[in-house]
Order: structure tokens, then C-alpha cells, then sequence
């Protein structure tokens, strides 16, 4: 995979470039500040205080280096609930790229271990991090992507609409929507008049969230029940 590169970030945390995409999978104002603002903060932490939920589902739409599922799995680990988590990736990285992240300075030493040691094993079957944490990894597109089940939260974390415009059409936001239960929390880094107007039209409430470090504003869309 000579086409990524590894670079640090504002925040002293690594992120990878993609010479073939021409984009970071995360921000240069920090990797780690923004999984933990965009997602975990916005998305999972935001769920489960107005829901009062102790069992989460989450899907990912880019699992890319892991960084979302490793906090997303030590927040649950931390406050005894239970996380099954379904990451999308149609390009997975391979284990020594992700052993390479040093994300292991953010989380429990059992939390990357057992991620690390199950991350092949994952792809296409469920497999346990720990007695609280569940995760299963899509190889696919998201447009091949099929499951029975119906998630909590929906992370979209795939390349700025600039570089992998596919991503953010309607078509790919419904058929990605489609797996989120009615309640439901969809939360991405990005905020266009585009976007605004295409989860509208999915039946959509939208807040203009406080962005993370370098953004004003991000979005988060709840699913209204009809």
C-alpha cells in the first residue's frame, strides 16, 4: 500500500494520506480531537443522555483506521454499557498499517489488544473485543452493504464529498439511512447546503452542531418518527 503515507496532526495524533484519493482520513487539526468531537461526543455520548440507553448499536460508514470504534469501545467499556459496532469499508487497511496508528496511547491496553488480535477476524462476522463490545467489519461498498439489523447511531466518515462525491449523493445517504432505526442519530463531520437539503428529504430533523477544531459547524440529523 504504497500509494498511504502516515502524518501527524495538529494534536500530535497520526493520521494517514491517501495518494489516490488526494485526502487525509482525518483532519489535520487533529485525528484524535475530531473522532472524539464528531463522534463519540455528538453522536454515541449525545444518544445515550437523551435516550438513557445501556445497550448501543453503531454504524460506521468508513472504518478506515479504526479510530471512531477504539473510543467509541473505551466510552462503553467506561460507563458499563454495551456496544455492537458494524463498520462499512470498501478499501480495508491492513493489520500492520493499523497496528502502525499508535492509536493504542488512547485507549485500555485490553481494548486494543483484542482489537488488534480480532481485526481480520472481524471482517464479515461478528467478533468479541470484550465482554461489553462487539464488532463486525464490511468489506464492501456502501452500496453493497446489506444487514437485518437496525443501528442506534450512524458515524459518516467517508472522504470529503471533494474527493469521493459518490458518497454524499441521495441515493447513497437513503440507502445508508435505511439501516437507522426511527429516533436514530446521524452525525458527519462535513455541513453543506447539499447534505442539509438531502437528509431533509429523508424525513430528517437537522442541527448545526459545533464543529471540531478548524470547522464552525457540523451536522447531526436526527430520524423523525413518521
Amino acid at each position: 500500500m504504497n500509494h498511504l503515507s502516515f502524518s501527524f496532526t495538529s494534536d500530535g495524533s497520526k493520521t494517514l494520506f491517501n495518494s489516490e484519493v488526494g485526502e487525509h482520513y482525518h483532519s489535520q487539526n487533529g485525528a484524535l480531537q475530531e473522532s472524539q468531537h464528531v463522534f463519540v461526543k455528538s453522536g454515541l455520548d449525545f444518544i445515550i443522555q437523551k435516550d438513557q440507553k445501556k445497550t448501543i448499536s453503531i454504524l460506521e460508514v468508513g472504518f478506515g483506521t479504526g479510530l471512531n470504534f477504539l473510543l467509541s469501545a473505551d466510552y462503553c467499556e467506561s460507563n458499563s454499557i454495551k456496544l455492537s459496532y458494524t463498520g462499512i469499508e470498501a478499501f480495508p487497511l491492513e493489520s500492520e498499517i493499523i497496528s502502525q496508528t499508535s492509536y493504542h496511547q488512547y485507549v485500555p491496553p485490553s481494548i486494543w489488544q483484542q482489537f488488534i488480535a480480532n481485526y481480520k477476524d472481524a471482517a464479515g462476522k461478528s467478533v468479541e473485543i470484550s465482554n461489553n463490545c462487539k464488532l463486525e467489519i464490511s468489506h464492501s461498498k456502501l452500496m453493497d452493504f446489506s444487514s437485518k439489523n437496525q443501528f442506534d447511531v450512524i458515524y459518516f466518515d467517508a472522504f470529503a464529498a471533494a474527493y469521493q462525491p459518490e458518497m454524499w449523493t441521495l441515493n447513497s445517504l437513503s440507502h445508508a439511512c435505511a439501516f437507522l432505526k426511527e429516533g436514530g442519530v446521524f452525525v458527519t463531520y462535513a455541513i453543506t447546503g447539499d447534505l442539509k437539503r438531502n437528509m431533509k428529504s429523508l424525513g430528517f430533523s437537522i442541527e448545526k452542531a459545533p464543529g471540531a477544531a478548524g470547522k464552525r459547524e457540523m451536522l447531526r440529523a436526527i430520524k423523525l418518527i413518521p
